[in-house]
């Protein structure tokens, strides 16, 4: 199996437009346009390797997330080249999947979420390169 490299870093924001500018600040980049994913309720920027989720409403996985623990780290996302071969084999091999099929995510990329509970606690995306997307 080869290794999956790191695609992005997920960090929960309660707004964009305050939290963007640093890290803007540490990345010497700009933000990416906004996008809104709206099967996820939420609305994202990249900078960088770095993306910044905003909940629409307090009523999404993102906004129950920050009323819950607050502004941080929401994911690690993954780089995969066959994503519904990955999501067979990791069920394969014991792992609970969030996503048994691709959804839509960020950037026109297929995505799928592993289950903390599988992870040691922390919420895996794997993000699908093998569809042509564009970076993200």
């Amino acid at each position: 199996m080869p290794p999956f490299p790191i695609h992005h870093i997920g960090i929960a924001v309660e707004s964009i437009s305050d939290s963007a500018p640093l890290y803007e600040l540490l990345s010497g980049g700009r933000c990416s346009p906004v996008e809104e994913i709206a099967s996820q309720g939420v609305k994202v920027v990249f900078v960088g390797e770095v993306e910044l989720l905003e909940p629409t409403h307090p009523d999404t996985p993102v906004g129950r997330f920050l009323a819950k623990r607050g502004p941080g780290l929401h994911h690690i996302a993954y780089r995969v080249v066959d994503l519904p071969k990955e999501l067979a084999r990791l069920t394969a091999d014991g792992m609970e999947l969030i996503d048994r099929e691709p959804r839509a995510g960020a950037g026109g990329h297929r995505v799928a979420f592993l289950h903390p509970r599988s992870t040691g606690g922390i919420l895996i995306e794997l993000v699908d390169h093998h569809d042509g997307a564009h970076e993200g």
